[in-house]
């Protein structure tokens, strides 16, 4: 539960490259997620390392600002041809984001999720600096980093009781 109240949309990060190992943690945490089916999990993921690449990621638009002094970007692609529910694509890429970003929390790297799919020209703008085909889908960033100083994975209480309903709303 720790790395659950801990973590938080870090934006701002350090120097320090991202060691291949944490990489390498960050990618099976993601694939350990739960799926809309088992065995045809559409997730596939693509690692930006390179600085010129990671700028045209800043550059998507407005919200994905961040990426410009991200290490490391790692871009969530559904694979339609591998998604046995193509209803619940995004939600099964939704919990593999979700368990990225709580591993990078626990590995005490910062990150915030980028959003792109639904929006058609976010997903297009992923798409064509790829070269994907039709039947992948572009779903989010995730911009990583360690966080610069003054930033950091921290609790901060989002429970609400009066949004609890119990039997009837």
């Amino acid at each position: 539960m720790e790395e659950i109240y801990k973590r938080r949309s870090i934006r701002k990060y350090s120097n320090k490259d991202i060691e291949d190992e944490k990489i390498e943690k960050l990618l099976k945490a993601a694939m350990q997620a739960p799926g809309s089916r088992l065995n045809a999990e559409p997730w596939e993921f693509i690692v930006v390392r390179n600085n010129e690449t990671i700028k045209k990621l800043s550059r998507m638009d407005v919200n994905s600002k961040p990426l410009s002094g991200a290490k490391v970007a790692i871009v969530l692609i559904a694979n339609m041809e591998t998604s046995y529910f193509k209803h619940a694509w995004e939600q099964d890429m939704a919990a593999s984001a979700t368990t990225l970003l709580l591993e990078a929390s626990y590995l005490d790297l910062g990150a915030v999720w980028i959003n792109v799919a639904p929006k058609e020209n976010r997903m297009e703008y992923i798409s064509d600096l790829f070269n994907l085909d039709k039947h992948l889908r572009p779903f989010n960033i995730i911009s990583l980093g360690y966080p610069a100083d003054g930033e950091k994975n921290e609790f901060l209480n989002k429970y609400h009781k009066d949004r609890i309903h119990y039997e009837k709303y």
